[in-house]
């Protein structure tokens, strides 16, 4: 790889490691020291969320209009203020305000650091972007079991944590990305895509294809909501959950070589992928259900993260296979779209149904929910066959 996108996935990495001191540990935090309901947790998690997706379209702004290194900058330092403020003010209602805040930075900087790779090392293709998708998990594997570590002393000192990460993220950015030549044409916005859609087929498959996504980050996102609180209630210490984000993280980065064998076999078969993965997926969740130990929640872990291995990388892939020429930029931003409104929305449903029926009750819920992905995943490329069908009657003499 290039020198620069070296930089740009050390940068990544850094910043994932910083965001890892608190995101795994929110809920936690809400609910056992502020002494919140699961309910007010998962609202104050969808504010963050929805903070997050305005920062990603400003930045996707920004970036047309200032370039990359600005708008990554900007990114940190809209971030430090928030991590700042919550190292001082991480009492009730600040924690709202700055979480908000915090979301909102962060949206901003990963717009233009994905630009930025695509741009550093076009030659790369994939390779460019799968570099940045593994500093991720990296990160998410080393993260949270030094959050934990930091946590077992004071949870507080989180935040100082997380500070000391982004302080280092920012000398990072404004030392080694100075240099960077970003071309902001080469950056395609959701805000930019304003064209008419002419070929509708597409476009309804991915609709189709897409409510099932919502439906797999909604029920995912309860491991760093409701199942957080919930293995801590059993148990399982601070260091034991976070613990599991490692497993996570590691077990993504090491555990392609288990994979590929599957993957090459059904390279050319996208949807027999998705399945595999949603069907994984839903078992992991039947085993949380019944889990009373940290054993059983790696357990549960392990078989997690496989599904997530074939089920994320598939979605976008088949996105950018359905959208026209020149609306890529525009799909890819309706998946991203759709994979934060998952994340924003499942942590007030399932708080919600926790406080109301209890978590057996809501994981049973949810897996019911989960399971018409499946569907989606079967029946999502019947507007393209229609369309096929409808050009071929069109077609004979």
């Amino acid at each position: 790889m290039p020198r620069s996108v070296w930089l740009l996935v050390i940068g990544m990495f850094v910043n994932t490691v910083g965001n890892s001191f608190i995101w795994p540990l929110n809920t936690i935090y809400l609910h056992d020291h502020l002494g919140k309901s699961l309910s007010v947790a998962g609202l104050v998690l969808m504010a963050n969320s929805a903070a997050g997706i305005v920062g990603n379209m400003l930045g996707g702004f920004l970036f047309d209009r200032i370039g990359g290194y600005r708008s990554v900058l900007a990114g940190i330092l809209i971030s430090l203020v928030a991590l700042v403020g919550l190292v001082f003010y991480h009492d009730w209602p600040h924690y709202v305000w700055l979480l908000a805040l915090l979301g909102f930075g962060g949206g901003i900087v990963f717009p233009s650091m994905y630009a930025m790779v695509g741009t550093a090392w076009p030659e790369g293709g994939r390779k460019a972007f799968n570099s940045i998708y593994l500093a991720n998990n990296a990160g998410v594997a080393i993260g949270p079991a030094l959050a934990g570590l930091v946590a077992s002393y004071n949870i507080e000192y989180i935040f100082v944590a997380n500070t000391v990460m982004y302080v280092l993220f920012l000398l990072i950015a404004a030392v080694a990305y100075r240099g960077f030549k970003i071309d902001p044409a080469t950056h395609t916005s959701v805000i930019k895509e304003k064209r008419t859609i002419r070929e509708k087929a597409p476009l309804y498959s991915l609709t189709i294809m897409l409510s099932g996504f919502f439906l797999t980050w909604l029920v995912y996102s309860q491991w760093t909501t409701t199942l957080s609180t919930h293995a801590i209630d059993i148990g399982i210490s601070l260091g034991e959950y976070s613990l599991l984000w490692t497993i996570n993280g590691a077990l993504i980065v090491l555990g392609q070589p288990l994979i590929r064998p599957i993957i090459k076999r059904f390279e050319d078969r996208l949807k027999v992928q998705m399945l595999i993965g949603i069907i994984i997926f839903t078992a992991s969740f039947v085993v949380v259900g019944f889990a009373e130990s940290f054993a059983m929640f790696v357990t549960s872990m392990v078989i997690l993260t496989f599904g997530e291995m074939f089920v994320w990388p598939v979605i976008p892939t088949i996105a950018n296979s359905l959208a026209p020429p020149g609306r890529e930029g525009f799909y890819q931003g309706i998946v991203n779209s759709v994979s934060t409104g998952g994340r924003m929305v499942g942590p007030v449903i399932g708080g919600v149904l926790v406080d109301l029926y209890g978590t057996h009750i809501m994981l049973i819920i949810l897996t019911a929910i989960l399971s018409f992905s499946i569907l989606t995943s079967l029946f999502y490329d019947v507007p393209l066959k229609r369309e096929a069908a409808r050009q071929s009657v069109a077609h004979r003499p």
